[in-house]
């Protein structure tokens, strides 16, 4: 297990994040002008020598690859840097932001299994049946309406026809009581959970149906095994394997994109913290914050190749012998 989770760090988690750090500075640096023209503004009488001084105390002055080295050394030691708006600490507003955003996460899991699973399984238990025609329509719709048009669409649906029920936008936050943090997230949560939904849920149903159609399954009914265990024990057991891959995926997007969610719903978390950092031209703040979303997306990759492997010991058998 330890080669396996070596040889994974080396080859695939510390070389993504190197290249995403290169690709997010080089495309902040690519953009026309710098934070110092939108500090100065439009029609400030400055000189030359006053923009180049404001400049070098930002350490702008410096060619591009010193600054990325400069910035990457600081990194690795943990500091991101300061908003050059605010002047407090990138990771401080990171941290001040994510438990929003993580919250928001888990809510959207949370109804996205809660439904995806259970589904998937009834749908490939009753193949062509009514209820699985059903699953598989709403699953292609789910699929194909983005997440912000639904997101739209549920605050339209909620603020003409269920005045009252759920709030359309703003954020309680938990301290302020659960129930009410909780109603405050839920459309957002709906918003993304349910393209995970369908996803999860066309994924569970056709591993489902391989699983079913394997020699061990047959063995397992012909020793006299109750078709409960049989599916719940074996079937779905193994079913699970691809689709613990599909939600990786699935939790590092949502935590990447909850940009326009958040943006649609009010929610004051990652999402929008980059959102407006972009819009102020804040380097600092914008590389910190889509380092951090990398980051959290590509270790949360690993932790499921990880699990992936301890489900199906074949993955890192394979893996060690490379």
């Amino acid at each position: 297990m330890l080669t396996f989770l070596l040889r994974r760090a080396l080859t695939v988690f510390l070389p993504t994040l190197l290249g995403i750090s290169i690709l997010i500075f080089g495309l902040m640096h690519a953009i026309p002008g710098n934070f110092v023209d939108i500090l100065i503004g439009v029609g400030v009488d400055i000189t030359p020598e006053q923009i180049k001084a404001i400049e070098a105390s930002y350490g702008l002055d410096k060619p591009v690859p010193v600054q990325y080295l400069y910035w990457l050394g600081n990194v690795l030691r943990g500091n991101l840097g300061r908003s050059l708006r605010t002047g407090d600490p990138v990771a401080q507003e990171i941290l001040r932001r994510l438990p929003i955003t993580a919250e928001l996460t888990a809510f959207a899991l949370l109804i996205a299994l809660a439904v995806a699973i259970p589904l998937g399984i009834i749908a490939a238990l009753r193949r062509n049946a009514t209820v699985d025609v059903a699953a598989r329509v709403g699953s292609l719709v789910g699929v194909s309406i983005p997440n912000f048009l639904m997101g739209t669409l549920l605050i339209l649906f909620f603020s003409l026809y269920l005045k009252g029920l759920f709030p359309t936008t703003g954020f309680v936050p938990l301290r302020e009581g659960l129930v009410a943090n909780l109603r405050s997230l839920f459309l957002p949560a709906l918003s993304l959970g349910l393209a995970m939904t369908a996803s999860v849920m066309r994924m569970m149903r056709s591993s489902l149906l391989e699983e079913l159609g394997r020699e061990y399954v047959t063995v397992a009914r012909a020793k006299g095994l109750a078709e409960r265990a049989v599916i719940l024990r074996h079937a779905v057991r193994n079913a699970l394997i691809p689709v613990v891959t599909v939600v990786g995926i699935w939790v590092g997007y949502l935590l990447g994109g909850t940009v326009i969610v958040e943006e649609l719903f009010s929610i004051p978390g990652l999402g929008r913290l980059a959102l407006y950092a972009i819009y102020q031209r804040d380097y600092p703040l914008v590389q910190g914050t889509v380092l951090f979303v990398a980051f959290v997306f590509v270790a949360v990759n690993f932790a499921t190749d990880i699990l992936y492997s301890i489900l199906d010991p074949r993955i890192r058998i394979a893996g060690e012998q490379q």
